[in-house]
């Protein structure tokens, strides 16, 4: 056998050890080494080799990371180690009570303190025999908690294997799973464009989400993880908490680097201060300031009461919350038909902005929640992002407040409204209702999707309605029986709006329209038609085809025509597609309507496979391996035709300035990106000078 083609055993070692620190580099040290192509094609490879030789595929494997397995139950397992709740401060005057508790039971040991940001999420414990990542289980009780193994190997940041050992048998990681605000806004973008029910907040979507029996749906919610705790054997591993926070790190874990050691309580104190404002600009939920005692034979003294150990206390921010009147509910009509309650309220500063409306997400919450017509409320925003209404103040009621009734037909089409058992969304069925149609369109032309920027809500309005005949003078026309001429609708579905270039004058006519208007929609439409398979397959609104969903899609099967034939049997056996998804689809393209509405757009020129991706040349990777971050506005392009830019060109794009950034691409009004940018000596880029570079 040449060096040129080694064993497969040797091959498969190789490729293992390369993509687990490339896992390693991306998901946890934010410094990844190659492409995203050069990852996905090394990733090919290894599952061509491990189906050749099945016997030599390794739990630590990274093709194991999402089992095609749908799990209909977890199995329980008792904690070594009972997982511990920790006792709450709420003041400042609290924490300091509690270490003066600690030094009195110290005995006049010295010890010192860390503090760290207290993650939003939930608990779990990673189990790891020889190195390699054996079991993950939740919380739980305590005491006992569900093994959900499958689910934490979808989380990229969690090492299969160790890149550190310390001779112990077993070592035990505890951490807080959570999902970060950029992964909860795009799960409840899609949930709502699918008429599904949006998570409260990024906790509640986290623990819903590792809960679940089918992996690959994780697998999409893309789940993170930072470690807190380390054990060895089942004992504490090292003499400091320090000391085990940075052995966590070098072993491959992802540590939140916002810790620190404090030598008082008033230097522990001044960093709870600090991160009360500063909290708004992370990327995840953090309620508090967890503080421990960093001398593990210090904890050994203070002991633990029957839920809570001593030496650690939690220490609350103040809630963001905020009271106001509810003054109505409004009914929307989503594109699936879904029905969500909208409460409308007095207005409200709530976390630097005002806020008017909030979620009441379904009929179940409003019943739950007890609204009325007229109520005081409790509002917050979950996670800084979604208000919602939280808690009815009944002690504020004067017994003028009305009921509301949820409706029992579609406010615009006024067909009977639906609700399939075991689901908490109310539909409307009708395939015809304008709201839907206006909502499926909007979703067609969004940024994401299609692209086509100019079709806004009020023009979607106009081309979604009836409009009267007039003559000359500008007067209805009447029909025989006396009832006002109607002209038919512009649009009826997505392929209609590939028709409207005939029909300019119309166009031209529509309130707030001219010519330079409707000439800039028409070219974004024709435009559109580039946009390539998999932004079309999520444009067309599939339920639960969201937009990781429609790149498999495109990836494995290349035309819609190919896919459209495939059977549910055949799209559940594709790597992350589970059988939900897979009947949706196939029941989706199983509809007359839909394959005549896939048949107009081919007619229309809009492009169904591959082929059809916008880019039009390759484009030579110049700035493959290179950080970019993005701040200001820039002077032509929007941050997301530059963000598309730098990454057909190999760059990446991240939210925060570090040393490992290359580049800051920087427009008017640019913030603290570029002050920080500056301080570390980053180079500064105009829009003018990356493009420049870009076609080198």
């Amino acid at each position: 056998m040449s060096a040129k083609h080694p064993p497969i055993e040797k091959e498969i070692a190789e490729l293992r050890s390369e993509l687990l620190d490339h896992d390693y580099r991306y998901y946890v040290l934010n410094q990844p080494v190659v492409s995203d192509a050069e990852y996905d094609a090394q990733m090919r490879r290894l599952k061509e080799l491990e189906a050749a030789r099945p016997d030599l595929i390794t739990p630590d494997s990274p093709t194991q990371r999402v089992s095609g397995q749908v799990v209909e139950g977890f199995e329980r397992y008792t904690h070594k180690r009972p997982m511990m709740s920790l006792d709450n401060s709420y003041s400042i005057d609290e924490l300091r009570e509690w270490a003066k508790r600690c030094e009195k039971l110290a005995e006049g040991r010295a010890f010192d303190y860390v503090a760290e940001l207290k993650i939003d999420g939930l608990s779990i414990s990673l189990i790891y025999a020889g190195s390699v990542l054996a079991r993950g289980v939740t919380r739980g009780d305590g005491a006992q908690g569900d093994v959900v193994t499958q689910n934490v190997r979808t989380i990229r940041s969690v090492p299969l294997r160790l890149r550190a050992q310390d001779g112990a048998q077993e070592i035990e990681v505890r951490g807080e799973v959570f999902l970060p605000r950029e992964s909860f806004e795009k799960i409840n973008r899609e949930l709502a464009d699918e008429g599904e029910q949006t998570f409260a907040n990024p906790r509640n979507a986290a623990s819903g989400t590792l809960r679940m029996h089918d992996a690959r749906i994780v697998a999409e919610r893309a789940l993170d993880i930072f470690c807190y705790q380390l054990f060895f054997d089942g004992a504490d591993a090292l003499d400091t908490h320090a000391e085990s926070l940075k052995w966590m790190a070098k072993a491959g874990f992802k540590v939140n680097a916002n810790w620190r050691c404090c030598g008082t309580i008033d230097e522990v104190i001044e960093f709870c201060n600090a991160w009360d404002e500063k909290r708004f600009k992370l990327n995840y939920d953090t309620d508090g300031i967890v503080v421990k005692v960093n001398q593990v034979g210090v904890r050994d003294l203070l002991g633990s009461t029957g839920k809570s150990p001593r030496w650690a206390i939690a220490y609350k921010f103040p809630a963001q919350q905020a009271s106001t009147r509810l003054l109505d509910v409004l009914y929307q009509i989503g594109r699936t038909g879904a029905v969500t309650p909208v409460a409308v309220l007095e207005p409200v500063l709530l976390a630097g902005t005002t806020v008017a409306r909030a979620s009441l997400h379904n009929a179940d919450e409003m019943q739950r929640l007890g609204v009325l017509r007229g109520d005081w409320v409790f509002i917050e925003k979950s996670g800084e992002i979604i208000p919602q209404v939280v808690k009815v103040i009944t002690e504020k009621r004067t017994g003028s407040e009305e009921e509301f009734v949820f409706p029992t037909a579609c406010p615009e089409c006024e067909t009977e409204l639906s609700k399939p058992e075991g689901e908490a969304v109310t539909r409307c069925p009708n395939p015809d209702c304008q709201a839907k149609l206006r909502e499926g369109l909007l979703h067609f032309s969004q940024r994401r999707a299609l692209r086509i920027e100019g079709l806004g809500e009020a023009l979607v309005q106009q081309l979604t309605s009836f409009r009267l005949q007039r003559d000359k003078q500008g007067e209805p026309l009447l029909a025989a029986d006396g009832h006002p001429l109607k002209l038919p609708l512009l649009v009826r579905d997505a392929a209609d709006l590939y028709l409207l270039k005939d029909r300019r004058d119309e166009l031209i006519a529509l309130e707030r329209m001219g010519v330079k208007s409707v000439d800039n929609l028409l070219e974004q439409i024709e435009a559109s038609k580039q946009a390539g398979l998999a932004r079309l397959l999520y444009g067309l609104g599939i339920r639960h085809v969201g937009e990781r969903t429609a790149q498999i899609l495109a990836q494995h099967f290349g035309a819609i025509e190919k896919l459209s034939a495939a059977t549910s049997e055949e799209l559940s056996q594709i790597y992350e597609i589970g059988e939900v998804v897979a009947r949706s689809i196939a029941d989706w393209f199983a509809q007359k309507r839909n394959q005549a509405l896939v048949d107009r757009l081919q007619a229309a020129g809009v492009k169904t496979d591959l082929a059809a991706a916008a880019a039009g040349q390759p484009v030579a990777r110049v700035f493959e391996g290179m950080q970019f971050v993005l701040t200001g506005t820039l002077p032509t392009m929007k941050r997301e035709e530059a963000k598309a830019f730098l990454e057909a060109r190999g760059g990446r794009v991240v939210g925060s300035v570090s040393k490992k950034t290359d580049y800051l691409l920087a427009g008017e009004e640019a913030g603290s990106k570029l002050t920080k940018a500056q301080e570390l000596g980053i180079k500064i880029l105009s829009e003018a000078e990356m493009l420049n570079l870009g076609q080198a």
